[in-house]
């Protein structure tokens, strides 16, 4: 039992050499932590003796307490019951030693998914009449057509368990909704705070829940050291398997022949659907570090979808590991000379006489996970100009041939953002991805997949930057009064709000027909996701820069109180330009609406 102090002893030891504070009602001796304190010792020592919550939380986040609470932690204020006013507090990433970015997997038995029986996630409080129905996901595609014909490329057929579709509405707690989180007005999406939605079921609900948890112990506290370290463990890609939900960034159905039954929350694989991939790139986001979020799953959403979808069995089986954090993949399509443009891409690759290799020359640049990657999903030129003459290779690090170095830019610092060289790098010609120049269809077909992720990650940290300016002005005083009581802050918050649940709502109702469409069918969402990724990252730029003003220099500054509206603001521009700049997904959105008016015009006649 922890020993009990009155404020009248406590008020004894306020001095450079016998130095306790009180921080809701836990007791502090900071007399060994007094020569670290940036500040210096004269302002810890002027608040000592005394409880001093205020004066900490308004200078402090939570970080600051969990890294240095427990070694200086004595006992308790007599009297208190300790019901911390953190519990406001948004919860903050505390800042680990980093470990070595190339650091090898550490070899630890499976545990149980977050969430099942033996590793239960955090219940949120939820009401027993929600609707559990299973979760609707498009139809399982056609086998694998060997045509070479113009047509929509034809996916393998996944071995996989696949929900029936059907296009029933999942209305959760109909008479009255659970909450979850910290409540902070905004600070989650609506169906968090209450609010009904047609959108969920219990399984989403479990699972949300085993990811947060998951987020909260494995990935929050390490966010400033893995961004300062510019790369995270490897054996990391390995825990998110394990936890049971590494697999899912690929989007539905899950892929059981390459990566088992176990999910986190204990849903089962047919129930897995696009929401439930929304809300773990949601919660992930929540760790404010797109350079985390690209690190853990930026190149396997994008580089592993051709070989999986449009690969050989021998290809599938070759990059498997991927699936379950024991290789990385990337993708390979922007170059020096090309990036949106990609029918110009000009890295080749030549038969040899004997027919049995590619000899690939080129270079490709601002590629994510590059530099830690086992296998490049490669666009490469086998053909004439244009889109018609490319296609797609598999291409192994271990190449003759291979150069990749990081590159140093503004920010998504761990994601490993390469530059990469192929110098006659002798590849066979099994690792040709489907069918020789069909390349440019099978990139295509998982724009809509790449862009819509980009969108959720957007989406959040927009709300991030929200959430966290919300919690500042509430503390943070200026004039005499707290900065929310000053009405231009209050306008400022309004107007990122409304950003943040319209994109929101757009963003749902799209994961909506994701579900209930099948892939041809979605092939119409291309200009809506196209107008939804430069709403998200427009939202984004502008919350960002309020957050800023808001915390004022405390967001020109790396850790602390302001390190995710910092680094936010830095990689603001990691999200507007790839996938589709900003400009191109606004023409793009409306060339398609002129193309649908047009069509609709000509069945009049």
């Amino acid at each position: 039992m922890s020993k009990t102090f009155s404020l009248e002893e406590i008020a004894k030891h306020n001095k450079t050499n016998d130095c306790w504070v009180v921080i809701d009602g836990k007791v502090y001796d900071v007399t060994p932590f007094l020569p670290e304190h940036p500040g210096g010792k004269k302002v810890v020592v002027n608040a000592s003796g005394k409880d001093s919550s205020a004066l900490f939380w308004s200078l402090h986040n939570k970080a600051i307490l969990a890294e240095h609470g427990p070694k200086l932690y004595i006992g308790e204020l007599s009297g208190s019951s300790s019901s911390s006013s953190a519990s406001s507090q948004p919860s903050q990433p505390t800042h680990a030693t980093p470990p070595p970015a190339n650091s090898p997997a550490t070899p630890v038995p499976p545990p149980a998914p977050y969430g099942s029986p033996s590793n239960p996630a955090p219940t949120p409080a939820s009401n027993s009449s929600s609707t559990s129905s299973s979760s609707p996901t498009s139809p399982t595609s056609s086998p694998r057509s060997t045509s070479s014909s113009n047509s929509a490329p034809t996916p393998n057929t996944p071995k996989s368990s696949s929900p029936k579709t059907d296009n029933k509405l999942r209305v959760i707690a109909a008479k009255s909704p659970s909450h979850f989180g910290n409540l902070v007005p905004y600070g989650d999406p609506t169906w968090y705070q209450e609010w009904h939605s047609p959108y969920y079921n219990d399984s989403h609900i479990r699972w949300r829940a085993a990811i947060r948890q998951f987020v909260e112990k494995e990935i929050a506290p390490n966010c400033f050291a893995w961004d300062e370290a510019r790369g995270i463990p490897k054996d990391v890609w390995r825990k998110c398997y394990q936890a049971g939900w590494l697999p899912a960034v690929i989007g539905p159905p899950w892929p059981t022949e390459y990566a088992g039954t176990e999910l986190m929350g204990g849903i089962k694989p047919e129930e897995f659907d696009a929401f439930h991939e929304l809300i773990l790139i949601d919660e992930v986001a929540r760790c404010g570090s797109g350079g985390v979020l690209w690190a853990l799953f930026g190149g396997l959403a994008i580089g592993l979808p051709p070989v999986t979808l449009f690969g050989s069995e021998y290809l599938r089986q070759k990059v498997a590991g991927c699936l379950r954090g024991e290789k990385v993949i990337c993708l390979c399509i922007t170059e020096p000379y090309a990036g949106s443009d990609v029918a110009s891409l000009r890295t080749t690759a030549t038969k040899t006489e004997d027919g049995k290799h590619y000899i690939v020359n080129g270079e490709k640049k601002w590629i994510t996970n590059g530099v830690f990657a086992d296998f490049f999903t490669v666009a490469v030129r086998t053909g004439g100009k244009g889109m018609g003459g490319l296609s797609l290779l598999l291409i192994e690090k271990d190449m003759p041939g291979v150069q990749t170095r990081q590159m140093k830019c503004s920010g998504v610092w761990p994601s490993g953002t390469t530059y990469i060289v192929f110098e006659d790098v002798k590849v066979p010609v099994e690792n040709l991805i489907g069918e020789e120049n069909q390349g440019f269809k099978y990139v295509m077909y998982n724009f809509n997949h790449e862009r819509w992720g980009i969108v959720v990650q957007a989406a959040r940290f927009a709300r991030v930057c929200l959430e966290e300016s919300f919690v500042y002005a509430h503390k943070r005083k200026t004039f005499g009064k707290r900065l929310v009581d000053h009405p231009v802050i209050r306008e400022k918050i309004a107007q990122m709000a409304r950003r943040v649940e319209a994109t929101q709502a757009w963003l749902e109702q799209i994961t909506f027909q994701m579900v209930t469409m099948n892939k041809k069918e979605q092939a119409k969402l291309g200009g809506a996701i196209a107008l939804m990724k430069a709403q998200s990252t427009l939202s984004f730029e502008f919350c960002a820069r309020e957050a800023a003003q808001i915390f004022g220099g405390l967001s020109y500054t790396r850790g602390g109180q302001g390190e995710k509206v910092e680094r936010l603001n830095r990689e603001v521009r990691a999200y507007a330009i790839p996938g589709g700049s900003e400009e191109i997904m606004l023409d793009l959105g409306t060339r398609q609406a002129m193309r649908a008016y047009a069509d609709v015009q000509k069945s009049k006649v």
